[in-house]
């Protein structure tokens, strides 16, 4: 069905499952859009011991519509995320390649649908159009402004085990592309949380977001109902229209170029990347400080 979204006019790639449609405009030029199943939530996958959409974390009894440090059991046990317009706080710590844990308030919680610790769960809010880059395949671009700190979207799939992420990462055929996002939590010393995600056959539009080695977004794992983070996206910077939105692959962000990433890398670090009979994909993010080369997560393949 074709719909129209500020001003544009094409299909919605989410069949009405959205807020608001995910456009996707298709000529005979375009490459085919891939085939997969549309979901804008995680849902269990093989290896997997813990159902996503169950509620796991517990709430708080707060009365009021949108609640306040002094009295919110959340907020109190893991501190506030948001400000009172939902733009996430403590932006300049996602440089420093650690963030503080995000909760928000769930199902369980007494507070109203309108409380400002409620974003992630929102789903999806912003004008998004999936569209076809000119060497990089499907990208994803803004409709709209949007601010510095703001949720974008989620990089929803099928929550998969580590050894089903590695089967699947050995299994690719050369040309496939690899979905499969690890992000890792570090709560103490020994206390190490992996979360698998992987949105190649069950997935939202954030499997349409780039890489870049200089991006826009970057990623923070935030739990809602269950302990299963959701990996949100939020913008590192005000973003402009038609603007693609793109993450670092690897996690990490910063709005200037690193210096240690600006060196030619030789060719006994190119071959350090290849593990398995795996080369490492050439990198097309065009940024003045691109490491050639798209991450690859070798702790899954070792």
């Amino acid at each position: 069905m074709t719909v129209a979204v500020g001003g544009r006019r094409g299909v919605d790639l989410s069949n009405g499952l959205e807020n608001i449609p995910v456009l996707i405009e298709r000529s005979p030029d375009e490459p085919t859009c891939p085939e997969f199943q549309y979901s804008p939530d995680n849902v269990q996958g093989p290896g997997c011991t813990v159902d996503p959409s169950e509620i796991t974390v517990p709430g708080c009894s707060c009365i009021t519509q949108s609640c306040f440090t002094e009295s919110c059991s959340c907020l109190q046990a893991h501190g506030r995320a948001y400000n009172n317009t939902r733009i996430l706080l403590d932006l300049h710590k996602t440089n420093t390649g650690y963030c503080s844990p995000v909760f928000e308030c769930n199902a369980l919680c007494s507070c109203g649908d309108t409380c400002s610790n409620r974003v992630v769960q929102r789903g999806l809010r912003l004008r998004l159009e999936v569209f076809s880059t000119w060497n990089r395949g499907w990208g994803v671009r803004t409709l709209e402004p949007i601010k510095c700190g703001k949720f974008v979207c989620e990089y929803a799939g099928e929550v998969i085990g580590f050894e089903e992420a590695r089967r699947r990462q050995l299994a690719q055929m050369t040309g496939q592309n690899n979905y499969i996002i690890a992000v890792r939590e570090h709560a103490g010393t020994d206390s190490v949380t992996e979360t698998f995600v992987d949105p190649a056959v069950v997935g939202n539009v954030g499997r349409f977001l780039n890489h870049s080695c200089l991006p826009n977004l970057f990623m923070l794992p935030v739990r809602v109902h269950s302990v299963v983070p959701r990996l949100a996206l939020f913008a590192g910077r005000d973003i402009d229209v038609l603007e693609e939105l793109t993450f670092d692959y690897s996690g990490g962000y910063s709005n200037q170029p690193s210096v240690e990433l600006l060196s030619t890398r030789s060719d006994a670090a190119i071959q350090a990347s290849r593990t398995d009979g795996l080369q490492r994909k050439a990198c097309h993010c065009g940024t003045k400080n691109c490491r050639q080369f798209l991450p690859l997560d070798l702790s899954i393949l070792n």
